[in-house]
């Protein structure tokens, strides 16, 4: 009994190649095919329970891992505008990690959010290389933000390419699978190599674009917050002029 309610175990093992996800989605499939009355219900006890659990807790554990690398970049450099500009490369690497999965046929299951985490460290490196050379060049050779960012993403594109290619090559060993429990480790894989290719297309294009906004933005802000106010016409260094 469970819950003073009878019940009947029923146990299974999983086939040497497959994820234990896989098995579980089966379950689920089949139960909803049988076709089960709503007097009987069923669920998931020991491992299998414990890997449920584990992926229902990994989303929010995805955004609080997005949080945390905000706060730490904020602190970084100064300012809550320049962590935008570098996460914005995430939400590319994300749609092309899914995207992948989808094309392989891979579900989404706990290798699968390992990769999307791992995709957030390795994805942000590309557009702080270009934000830094960035800043640096408008500070110390006081250049404009479009040549600073242009001259960045020129001179940052080699490194960007060769650390990309780094992961991007130490990863495929695991997008195929192979070697013993290669199968259960395959959407890890699968993921941030999706997620590298789509987000190396478009970050060197997205990032420029993000920060002349971002930096436009805020410089009306500032002259916002710097103009007299205006009071019936006049502003206030206009009156004393006229006294």
């Amino acid at each position: 009994h469970i819950g003073q309610l009878p019940a009947v175990n029923l146990q299974f093992n999983v086939k040497p190649g497959v994820a234990l996800s896989q098995a579980t989605k089966f379950i689920d499939n089949a139960a909803r095919q049988i076709g089960m009355p709503d007097t009987v219900s069923f669920s998931y006890q020991g491992t299998a329970a414990a890997f449920q659990n584990s992926v229902r807790g990994l989303g929010v554990l995805l955004i609080i891992a997005v949080v945390v690398i905000y706060l730490v970049l904020g602190i970084l450099y100064e300012s809550f505008i320049h962590p935008i500009t570098i996460l914005s490369g995430l939400p590319a690497a994300g749609l092309g990690a899914l995207l992948t999965l989808l094309v392989f046929g891979e579900d989404l299951n706990l290798y699968s959010f390992v990769g999307l985490v791992l995709l957030l460290g390795i994805v942000k490196k590309n557009a702080i290389m270009m934000i830094d050379f960035a800043l640096e060049a408008q500070r110390k050779e006081g250049k404009s933000p479009e040549e600073a960012i242009f001259e960045g993403a020129l001179q940052r594109f080699r490194p960007i390419m060769m650390t990309t290619m780094a992961a991007l090559l130490g990863t495929l060993p695991i997008a195929f699978g192979t070697g013993a429990g290669g199968e259960a480790r395959r959407p890890l894989g699968i993921a941030v190599v999706g997620g590298l290719i789509v987000s190396q297309l478009l970050t060197l294009y997205i990032t420029p674009v993000i920060y002349l906004y971002l930096d436009r933005l805020q410089t009306r802000r500032r002259s916002r917050k710097l103009s007299p106010p205006v009071i019936e016409g006049w502003t206030r260094e206009e009156t004393l002029v006229n006294q």
